[in-house]
């Protein structure tokens, strides 16, 4: 999958929901129509937004490396899923986010959507610039030299 470029500023409205720009939309291009799956972050305080197509892929993943019959591995795969709920865009371009989902991400008004290399997150926009800055530069540019070949 390739994910749109970028990162987009995005506002919600008093129904919890997020009014997708058109130049996001027209990067996933058909698979905006096919709806997405959201999830509360697993590393962070976010939503996981995920196209239908890579949450299967995600799925097949767990099926195929966790045992259905061990106990701890069906608890992984409980705990992965736990809160994750089908979303589809509105005829207004509108992607409507359960409340549950906008509490637990502390989502209220200004929201920053950003692709990332397996997924799209969305953050309350505060909170991910504070989390971008926060990571200390050396650091950001040793892991990369010592990662990225």
């Amino acid at each position: 999958m390739s994910y749109p470029v970028g990162h987009f500023s995005c506002k919600l409205d008093s129904k919890g929901r997020l009014m997708v720009p058109s130049d996001f939309k027209e990067q996933l291009g058909e698979q905006a129509d096919e709806g997405f799956v959201l999830r509360p972050g697993l590393f962070n305080h976010c939503l996981e937004l995920f196209t239908r197509k890579d949450w299967d892929e995600v799925q097949a993943k767990l099926r195929t490396s966790l045992s259905p019959f061990n106990p701890q591995h069906e608890a992984v795969i409980r705990k992965y899923n736990a809160g994750a709920r089908l979303a589809k865009l509105d005829a207004n371009g509108r992607l409507q986010i359960p409340k549950d989902l906008l509490e637990r991400a502390a989502l209220v008004k200004e929201v920053v959507v950003s692709a990332v290399t397996t997924k799209m997150e969305i953050w309350d926009k505060a909170l991910y610039d504070q989390t971008v800055e926060g990571l200390d530069n050396d650091l950001f540019l040793q892991i990369l030299s010592d990662n990225i070949k």
